[in-house]
């Protein structure tokens, strides 16, 4: 293994180690000396505020690290199959070490966050960032679905709020509620026609034909998977939207639906 190799390798050790210290150790810790409400949670709730506290700070990581990238990593953009994808491998093997993580607490703590839908968003993330990380294909791809995580702190926020007992019509609440069906639809919806134009851009170059068809399938199926539960969320994140915008008189957030949309 050449030294880059085992440095991403390493990132996403640590990756994996610094989530799992955050979720046991420092967000129990850390809530409850800024949120007296998290004291008087059950202990499933207090696991999905730990779990959702992580999830922020990931996301929030990751999605300025995406942005950065994104607008300044001209080795990618000028060619999104087989550009240097060193910064790219770098956020990306912080969001697997993540994904991991996530996955271990899942599985362990199935009765108070188990999610199936989230064991095949993050099984489907994990597959295609394998040819990201081992193979250096489709760095551009790989970094843009990471735009997603943008969404993700308003979304667990709104839950924070839900737990502690604010009122659906609380200002923090409304305020969150118009964020968070914004934001989702800005970098999960909005950005689908300019992802599958670049894909449609590339189809048929011989940089397309250089990805095997494990990777393509990574490419391909993965991103499909990823937008059908984005457009479900999406749907049900409207949806609650409009039945507090008619209760309320003004601007509201959605009824609850699952545990997060990272």
């Amino acid at each position: 293994m050449d030294p880059f190799s085992q440095l991403i390798l390493s990132i996403a050790v640590l990756s994996f180690l610094t989530f799992q210290w955050l979720f046991h150790s420092v967000s129990p810790w850390v809530s409850g000396r800024v949120s007296s409400g998290f004291l008087g949670l059950g202990p499933q709730q207090k696991i999905e505020w730990n779990s959702r506290t992580v999830s922020t700070f990931h996301a929030l990581i990751v999605g300025v690290f995406c942005f950065y990238i994104l607008l300044f990593d001209d080795a990618i953009n000028q060619d999104p199959v087989w550009g240097d994808a060193t910064l790219v491998k770098i956020n990306v093997g912080i969001t697997t070490g993540y994904l991991i993580s996530d996955l271990l607490l899942i599985f362990y703590y199935w009765s108070a966050i188990g999610d199936r839908y989230f064991v095949v968003h993050h099984l489907a993330a994990l597959y295609a960032y394998y040819y990201v990380l081992v193979k250096g294909m489709l760095p551009y791809f790989a970094n843009f679905r990471l735009l997603a995580e943008f969404s993700t702190p308003c979304v667990n926020q709104r839950w924070f709020f839900e737990a502690l007992g604010y009122p659906k019509s609380s200002k923090p609440n409304l305020a969150n509620g118009v964020l968070m069906a914004v934001t989702f639809f800005l970098v999960r919806i909005v950005v689908m026609p300019i992802y599958y134009g670049r894909m449609y851009l590339v189809y048929g170059t011989q940089a397309f034909y250089r990805v095997s068809w494990g990777g393509r399938l990574a490419w391909i199926f993965s991103s499909f998977c990823l937008d059908v539960m984005n457009l479900m969320w999406m749907h049900k994140i409207a949806r609650g939207c409009y039945k507090v915008l008619r209760s309320s008189g003004g601007p509201g957030t959605p009824v609850r639906n699952s545990r997060k949309a990272d």
